[in-house]
């Protein structure tokens, strides 16, 4: 550990899981980027000194007399034209930083920096980290040390990429068709992605990634920024006339809603930033993140039923109590509730806030319903939407002033509802008391927690956000076990903020395979699957009204936490049968598909996308045919993430699928032998597949070639 102001005047290397971040401190100003990327092994300070040296940029006509740079918070005395790294005042003036670098601490993978602008009495924390997986984790706190208020705009923090990042990546979306992927060059300006939604957004960019041309799943350096936060965000790729190219973030505030009195700290959320060699190790590097937290679902993901587009609103006993009865016995593990149970909630416009059991429709409570499932060997889930409150509601009626607004009138409305102002202290307490009550009374181990609208006129977001966060918190701290899942008009607020306090996310209210392929494929980019919710819906989908087999609803959801929602009255025995077989399926892969290595492929003349998950004994993939191929018969498929040098059995798995068509000779029993390095680079043909269809295939490594 190093902890001195001489100390600081050094260059920092982090080092972690491949990757390197150099970090320049030996001026008196903030720490500026040497190199993040690829790990070039140790290096002692005289080499570190050099390479610092080395990187300083030649002095051009026209710009300040000295090198333009920028550090991790961008300060325009640099010569930084850019976007700027702290935006506030105190009244129009004290709005251009020049902090000096106090004191840095180093421990291990974490640099934690101290700053001050005496002359504007400002305070800085920057806290850099790199993971385990090798992610640098980086967050800023601003402290205003002056007799006046500081107004606190935008605090943003960037690190550069090289200029051999020509492309830009991200995802966009919109209700039911989240997570879309779109790709361009990374042309002069700001690409920027900003969220002012209150929440992360239907179309969030989820990461912004920048790379060397034609970057792909398993080649190509990439590197990207992801914001930890499920309020207002930005995040960005900017490329600027001096030869910079950087990656950033930061909170998107509304005006005045970060006003710090003397001595106050405004703490912005964590950005995360990656670099890896190619889009599977990106996601690599953060499914390895989430998962070696401590507080990472250990367990098995159960298999869940839940019964939304079984019943909707029509919460009849009977109806219930056989969808339980009918789950349990074709290995359903986790029964949910969802809308609709508590008062007079009949509709979409109604009941919010007033957490009730709803006495007409459930005159004995929901006892009868509770005991049978858990009767059954089930757990019992509940949906609950403590954020929002519908106008009509006994809650709305005696307390008004708990309705989140701007001005005098109401917001517009959205779903017919309103936003209940957690950060009011009473509306907190009384959500928080309602919804433990009824935990306690049906000892409920899971709770589908939506955020069915976006805040409009919101003067809050940031208050709201934190307050959300500790309702999460507070509920999983008085309720040990309680598993929470993020659920927000689907797949609305899916970042790593929410899951720091949730257990999985709801990728979708589209449940139709066809489109969950591409949606659960790019959520998959930053959260494991174990992560996401992905479940069995009816084979006529009620979101596209599209017909799928079951083999193809199953398949997809497999590559996520499996689950069902569906009407299980109306399937036949056979389907019935069908339906408890990949169940089956789900339950003895389970293991590997939520610890192993994702890796992923796409066949472009051929329409065929694959999905794998390897580990080294066993891997599991997925091949599904999203179109019609271009030609037939297609070509042979490679099987990426296997061990070159050892030899290994490819079978396919699941209920007999006579749809297939005709089997290659070769795919029989015994199942063939073939070593890593063929099935990678050679690969091998396949059945043939109709659109909107899918295989599953298990490669498993032969006894005696481990190398």
């Amino acid at each position: 550990m190093t902890e001195s102001s001489d100390a600081a005047r050094r260059v920092v290397q982090l080092r972690s899981a491949g990757v390197a971040l150099i970090l320049d401190l030996r001026s008196a100003g903030l720490p500026t980027v040497v190199h993040w990327g690829a790990d070039p092994g140790p290096c002692d300070q005289a080499e570190l000194n050099a390479m610092a040296e080395a990187a300083v940029p030649p002095h051009v006509d026209n710009l300040i007399d000295g090198p333009v740079s920028h550090s991790v918070l961008p300060e325009s005395h640099t010569g930084w034209f850019g976007i700027p790294g702290l935006s506030g005042s105190r009244g129009g003036v004290a709005w251009a930083p020049r902090f000096t670098v106090n004191t840095a601490v180093q421990e291990a993978r974490r640099l934690t920096v101290e700053a001050a602008d005496p002359s504007i009495a400002l305070g800085l924390r920057l806290t850099i980290e790199l993971t385990g997986s090798g992610l640098v984790r980086l967050r800023t706190a601003v402290r205003n040390d002056g007799d006046d208020a500081y107004r606190v705009d935008a605090v943003s923090a960037v690190l550069p990429v090289p200029e051999r990042a020509g492309e830009l990546f991200d995802l966009a979306g919109r209700w039911s068709r989240e997570r879309q992927p779109q790709r361009g060059p990374f042309t002069m300006g700001v690409h920027l992605r900003e969220g002012r939604r209150g929440r992360t957004g239907a179309d969030a960019a989820t990461v912004v990634v920048a790379g060397i041309a034609g970057f792909g799943f398993r080649s190509g350096e990439v590197w990207a920024v992801h914001m930890a936060w499920s309020g207002n965000h930005r995040t960005w790729a900017e490329r600027t006339g001096e030869g910079f190219r950087t990656l950033g973030g930061g909170e998107s505030l509304l005006p005045g809603e970060i006003v710090l009195r003397p001595g106050e700290t405004y703490e912005s959320p964590e950005l995360f930033f990656g670099w890896a060699d190619g889009l599977d190790e990106l996601a690599s590097r953060f499914h390895r993140h989430l998962r070696e937290r401590p507080h990472h679902p250990g367990s098995a993901r159960p298999v869940g039923l839940n019964v939304w587009e079984a019943v909707y609103f029509d919460h009849d006993l009977a109806t219930l109590l056989t969808l339980a009865e009918r789950g349990a016995a074709i290995g359903v593990e986790r029964f949910v509730l969802d809308d609709g149970w508590f008062h007079h909630r009949n509709g979409p416009d109604r009941g919010l806030g007033d957490w009730f059991v709803d006495e007409q429709s459930w005159p004995d409570g929901l006892h009868p319903l509770v005991d049978r499932v858990k009767e059954l060997g089930m757990t019992f889930g509940l949906w609950f939407e403590p954020e929002m409150v519908s106008p009509r509601s006994e809650l709305a009626v005696a307390h008004p002033e708990w309705i989140m607004r701007a001005r005098p009138q109401l917001p517009p409305a959205s779903r017919g509802q309103q936003v209940l102002d957690l950060t009011h202290p009473k509306a907190f307490d009384h959500v928080l008391a309602r919804m433990s009550a009824v935990i306690t009374e049906y000892g409920v181990g899971y709770l589908k927690w939506d955020h069915n609208r976006d805040l409009i006129e919101a003067p809050g977001v940031h208050r709201q956000t934190l307050a959300a966060y500790r309702l999460m918190d507070e509920l999983r701290a008085a309720f040990p076990g309680l598993e929470i899942e993020s659920c927000s008009s689907g797949g609305a607020r899916v970042d790593l903020g929410v899951l720091e306090h949730t257990d999985r996310v709801w990728a979708s209210d589209c449940i139709d395979p066809l489109e969950r392929q591409t949606i659960q494929r790019w959520t998959s980019q930053l959260i494991p699957l174990e992560l996401i919710g992905g479940h069995v819906a009816s084979a006529v989908s009620h979101t596209t009204g599209r017909r799928h087999d079951l083999a193809f609803r199953a398949i997809t959801s497999l590559f996520a936490h499996f689950g069902l929602e569906l009407d299980l009255t109306r399937l036949d025995d056979a389907e019935t049968a069908e339906l408890a077989e990949w169940i089956a399926v789900y339950k003895r892969y389970r293991a590997l598909l939520h610890s192993g290595t994702l890796v992923r492929d796409e066949h472009l003349s051929t329409g065929r996308w694959l999905t794998g998950v390897v580990t080294p004994e066993l891997a599991l993939y997925s091949v599904a045919a999203l179109r019609r191929s271009d030609e037939e018969p297609a070509g042979r498929m490679t099987f990426p993430g296997l061990d070159p040098a050892r030899h290994y059995a490819v079978q396919l798995v699941g209920p007999n699928r006579d749809d297939l068509g005709h089997r290659p000779g070769w795919l029989g029993s015994p199942a063939p032998r073939f070593s890593g390095a063929t099935l990678g680079t050679v690969g091998v043909r396949l059945p043939a597949l109709r659109p909107e269809t899918a295989m599953l295939i298990e490669i498993s490594a032969l006894p005696g070639t481990a190398p």
